[in-house]
């Protein structure tokens, strides 16, 4: 697996236009798999419209707890111990009340509950149309986990990379700097942050630089809808010059991105010529140098 170098793409914050940067690079990279991580709110197949779903696997996340009726004496004692009102009176518990602390489970003086691990997704392994294989999770509302669930559809990636002999593979990663994340960023070989130049934006690509410094991962910055306010595009590149962040590229505000979503396709397919097409196009060789050299 050291052949196989591996790029995500994040954001500190949602909105930032990370998805769309991701399925317009995925039409440009050849010989790669392509990843969904943001497993919470997967899109990205929206986009790259899977054709054949060639593999779908059960993802369990935490513990719920259950009550046997048959075993169950109505003594109150789980009712007593949780935390979170997920028992009802007549002691039934609410699978989406229920945090899973196991509380009633140890303390249940009937050994009435059951405590194993539940459903919680699915991940697909695909086939496009036009951008070769993609995996995707989707997470069950309500359930969590959601790390570990990353974890499973880059290791899946990382397994069709190695079966198709491809040599990279391009993550889109969850937005924020929590548990997914950093599920997402860790073992890459480059990390691309995608902000915007608004106050929210500064202040998150501050956070996910940290982050992604703490793990010593490669980062490269893109600006998106630079033309919007030229004061705070400014301010990031002079954040990415003081922090030594190689900053590859500034996409303008492109009306275009929203007719192209509502086609379900790529800003590269749908208006290959505009300005944000091509420099989507300039970020894309900017990217291949920085990946010769890690």
């Amino acid at each position: 697996m050291a052949h196989i170098k591996e790029m995500v793409i994040i954001s500190g914050k949602g909105g930032t236009g990370k998805t769309s940067l991701a399925g317009a690079l995925s039409t440009l990279f050849k010989d790669k798999i392509i990843a969904d991580c943001d497993v919470d709110a997967a899109n990205l197949h929206l986009i790259l419209k899977p054709e054949q779903i060639l593999e779908t696997k059960e993802f369990t996340g935490g513990k719920k707890a259950n009550i046997d009726p048959n075993r169950c004496t109505k003594c109150g004692v789980c009712r007593d111990v949780c935390r979170f009102d997920a028992i009802s009176e007549d002691f039934v518990i609410d699978s989406f009340s229920c945090e899973g602390c196991g509380a009633c489970y140890f303390l249940c003086p009937s050994t009435a509950i059951d405590f194993s691990t539940q459903l919680a997704g699915h991940y697909f392994i695909c086939n496009t149309s036009k951008n070769g294989r993609f995996v995707y999770a989707e997470l069950l509302p309500g359930e969590d986990n959601s790390g570990k669930l990353v974890a499973a559809v880059r290791n899946e990636a990382r397994e069709e990379a190695m079966k198709v002999g491809a040599g990279f593979i391009l993550i889109d990663g969850p937005p924020g700097i929590g548990c997914p994340v950093i599920s997402s960023i860790t073992g890459t070989h480059l990390a691309i942050v995608v902000t915007e130049p608004t106050p929210s934006g500064i202040h998150d690509l501050k956070r996910i630089v940290e982050l992604a410094r703490h793990f010593q991962i490669k980062t490269a910055v893109v600006l998106n809808k630079s033309d919007i306010n030229p004061l705070y595009t400014e301010e990031i590149k002079q954040y990415c010059n003081e922090n030594d962040l190689a900053f590859i590229g500034e996409i303008p505000y492109e009306t275009s991105f929203t007719k192209a979503q509502k086609e379900g396709m790529t800003i590269l397919d749908f208006a290959p010529d505009c300005k944000a097409s091509l420099a989507i196009k300039s970020i894309y060789k900017k990217i291949l140098n920085i990946l010769e050299e890690v």
